[in-house]
């Protein structure tokens, strides 16, 4: 079996910056779900700064993650995190998000991480990484970070909701507040009831939202 290699990105990296910007829009048609879009330019720029994750199978693009810093420091977010589709099912995700968090909280150490997620696996990471699911307001303020969600196909939901809800369920990790017992919330079953609580409800105010138009 190919040896897949999990390591900090670098300018060395950029060759692949297209690369991961068509997996990750192709994976959001697949999945349906709305996503920001990300330019090579701006992967590349996580590259250079040293805040990006990168996965590799003997040169192949395979995984990437990177980070985002918000408030000044007070928070940090896990963004774009996808594996490409030949080396998907072999635990990969996490062991790319796993390291990305380790990572994190060695560079950003008094931040909070935080994450808006439609999906479920990622949900599941997050959980057993000690992540807590929390409304938006308990996330950063920071304008630039919601200004990202502009180009997502459900940004009108979340300007009509007053950035309080939309399809992405919000979650914590404050490293003031862990025990070494972390708490397992996650239970794949109620998540997907609420999510599809959720959708319904916001799907219904999308066609309201069209109807006034």
């Amino acid at each position: 079996m190919k040896k897949i290699k999990i390591n900090i990105a670098t300018q060395d990296h950029f060759q692949y910056a297209s690369e991961i910007c068509n997996v990750i829009s192709d994976s959001a048609k697949v999945r349906g779900t709305g996503i920001a879009k990300r330019t090579p330019e701006y992967i590349q720029a996580k590259m250079k700064s040293g805040n990006a994750i990168i996965a590799l199978c003997e040169g192949d693009f395979a995984g990437f993650c990177y980070i985002e810093v918000w408030g000044h420091e007070k928070y940090v977010a896990h963004s774009g995190l996808i594996v490409h589709p030949d080396y998907r099912n072999q635990g990969l995700a996490k062991k790319i998000k796993e390291f990305t968090f380790n990572y994190s909280l060695e560079k950003y150490p008094s931040s909070k991480v935080f994450g808006i997620t439609t999906g479920l696996a990622v949900m599941k990471i997050n959980s057993d990484l000690g992540y807590k699911p929390v409304t938006f307001s308990e996330l950063t303020d920071d304008p630039k970070f919601w200004a990202g969600c502009k180009t997502c196909t459900n940004y009108d939901i979340l300007t009509a909701k007053d950035h309080k809800m939309c399809l992405c369920t919000g979650m914590l990790y404050d490293p003031e507040k862990q025990t070494e017992t972390k708490e397992k919330w996650f239970d794949k079953k109620i998540i997907k009831r609420l999510k599809k609580i959720k959708q319904t409800m916001l799907a219904n105010n999308k066609q309201l939202l069209l109807w006034k138009k």
